[in-house]
Order: C-alpha cells, then structure tokens, then sequence
C-alpha cells in the first residue's frame, strides 16, 4: 500500500539526501523495537460520497444518507485514508485539507479569515446536512491552519473540539534551544492556551498527544506540552502502559475537559503511529 504519510519528517530527510538545506534534524525513517501497524482502504473502498470544496475535500458517509444533522470533523494533514476512515467508524462527516508539508504552508492558507467559513458554508450546501458540532484535528503540520481559524473570534465560539495529534509546534527565543530549560516564542502557542484554559474549564474539549522527537531547529512537541501546562499551572504525571497502534505512552495531563498525552519515540514511524491512532482519540474525546 502507498503511506500518504510521509510528514515533515520524512521530507526533512529526503531534502537532506537532495543536499538541500533542512527544515530541522531529520529524524531516523525506521524504527524496530515496537509494531508500527498501519490502516488499510477496504477492499471496495469506505461507503459514502466525495465532494470537492474550495479548499479539501468533504467526505459523507453512506450512514448519514438519511441524516439531516450530523458532526463534522476537519482534518489537516496527513492523507484522507485515516479521516475518513474515523468519519466512517463514528458516523460523522469530514472535510480532509492536504496543502503540503510545513506548518507555514497551513497557515498561509488559512490567513484569510473567510476561507473557513466558506468551506463551512459549502459543506453544508452540498451535503444537505446541519452540522451540530465541528471539531478540529491536526497531524504534524496542520496545526498552522487550527492557529489561524482559531485566531478568528466567529470560529472560535464554533469550534467545540480540538486535537492536536504529534504537531504543535513554534520557535525557540534566540533561535536555538537551551543549554537547559528551552525558551519558546510564545505567539504561535497563546490561542492554543487559550482554548486549553477553556478546555480546563469545560467550555471547551482539547486533546494534545506528543512524542519525543526533537527537532533542533524549532521547538519539539514535548516542549510546547510543557510551556502549556506550565502556563496552566499542570504537571504532567507518569503513565507507563501500551497505546493503540503500537505507541508506548510516558504520562498523562488532564484537568477539565483538556488531556495531554505524551508517548515514547524519536522515528518517523513513532509520529506517523499517532496519525494512525485518529479514531482512537476521537472516541476519547467525546
């Protein structure tokens, strides 16, 4: 099976092998001592319809056909098989956005404030449905386009859910990290804070999941986890057991309606596992 998977990661390393300058420390593509399984198209393909947007694509399962309300999630990153696959399982519609590799990409794009309305909007028209709930989710770099909506007080208020699965990420102050305790520029991190405050307070819901992969040349997602639940006044506390599609998970924050959960690995297979695991954190959401 093609992964559509390869995440910055993968493609830091592949720059690197053009002898092309990288975007950070790439990391190693293989990794041995845990399964890695990964998620398969049906034979036949997932039941439902496809309709192109102006930005993604919406998927509709064939278990909402007879629906007029449903929840709608939108996914940033990563390939369509995962989110449609989760849509399919939890009967609920998706809207999947592959711009590129790079958070910066994501970002760009959703800069205009009117794009996640239209694709809201259009969505609606074109499946016939009420969308009751809307949660975001973002792998690796999609994060830059839940930033961006969420800078946006309408989305904001729409917006109930947020996960962040292995990608929240921003620059260290100075340009590099430590020699100790790294400090982060705090701009790209403050709406997430936001809405993890919210979260804590349960007007919101918020699930942060990180591995230990660090970068070098911006700051990694166990540094981000930490500066948020430092500037929430949480610690995360060790949880050793199994997670799924093979992940070991290290510790777990929750408070509220927020959790933060950290997990073993520095591979490229260790992040893609978390991409994997989608509908597990969905499930755990709700």
């Amino acid at each position: 099976m093609r992964l559509f998977f390869l995440s910055a990661l993968a493609t830091g390393l592949l720059a690197q092998q053009a002898q092309n300058p990288s975007p950070q420390n790439p990391s190693p593509m293989v990794e041995h001592s845990r399964p890695h399984p990964r998620l398969a198209e049906p034979p036949g393909g997932i039941s439902g319809r496809h309709e192109k947007l102006t930005a993604g694509t919406l998927f509709i399962p064939d278990a909402l056909a007879r629906r007029k309300h449903a929840r709608l999630l939108v996914h940033f990153h990563g390939g369509p098989l995962v989110p449609e696959l989760a849509a399919a399982t939890l009967k609920m519609a998706v809207i999947s956005v592959q711009t590129g590799s790079g958070s910066g990409v994501y970002a760009k794009q959703f800069q205009s404030p009117a794009l996640f309305g239209d694709m809201l909007r259009e969505a609606a028209e074109k499946s016939g449905l009420t969308f009751d709930s809307v949660t975001l989710s973002a792998w690796s770099a999609g994060h830059g386009a839940i930033r961006e909506i969420l800078a946006v007080p309408e989305y904001y208020a729409r917006v109930e859910q947020v996960l962040l699965i292995d990608g929240l990420h921003t620059g260290y102050a100075g340009g590099k990290p430590g020699p100790l305790e790294s400090k982060l520029e705090p701009d790209h991190l403050e709406i997430f804070l936001k809405f993890a405050k919210d979260a804590v307070a349960g007007r919101k819901t918020m699930l942060i999941t990180h591995s230990e992969i660090f970068p070098g040349t911006f700051a990694s997602t166990t540094e981000t986890a930490d500066w948020l639940l430092d500037h929430l006044g949480l610690k995360a506390q060790p949880r050793l057991r199994q997670g799924p599609m093979g992940t070991q998970q290290l510790s777990e924050t929750q408070k509220g309606r927020l959790r933060v959960l950290g997990f073993a690995g520095n591979t490229a297979p260790d992040h893609v596992d978390q991409l994997q695991a989608l509908v597990v954190w969905l499930r755990e959401m709700r």
